[in-house]
């Protein structure tokens, strides 16, 4: 191939990849803003969608802090069509993935709060001395 062609073809690869930079920065913004619409500020929807990595929805549902998976598989049918989660063919059916890092578009993952312990009053019996 001539110097001249080789010249060209490296200037359009210089080009792609300066439109495809500009295209990435416009693009998030607009993938930030549908994320944001999809996770409402819900906790259990931010971790869900953070842990929806090709994990099952079981898993998921737990690592969110939700008793059901089926929220989890009813979330990931919503997402879908919005384009912010892929399906992934397993045994025995199919899983989501997450396409976007929350981290990355400055959304933070908040963290599961532990069960608060509940304190049992304990009143003493009429009669009874208390120490």
């Amino acid at each position: 191939m001539s110097n001249r062609k080789e010249g060209e073809q490296d200037r359009i690869v210089e080009l792609l990849e300066e439109i495809l930079k500009w295209v990435k920065f416009d693009g998030m913004r607009n993938v930030k803003s549908v994320l944001l619409d999809a996770l409402q500020n819900d906790p259990q929807k931010i971790r869900a969608y953070h842990f929806s990595d090709g994990r099952g929805s079981r898993e998921v549902a737990n690592l969110a802090g939700l008793k059901s998976h089926t929220t989890i598989i009813d979330w990931w049918a919503r997402w879908a069509p919005l384009g912010i989660v892929e399906p992934i063919k397993v045994r025995g059916g199919e899983r989501y993935r997450r396409i976007f890092s929350l981290e990355a578009l400055g959304i933070e993952i908040p963290e599961l709060e532990a069960p608060s312990e509940t304190k049992t009053l304990v009143r003493p019996v009429e009669g009874e001395e208390t120490q």
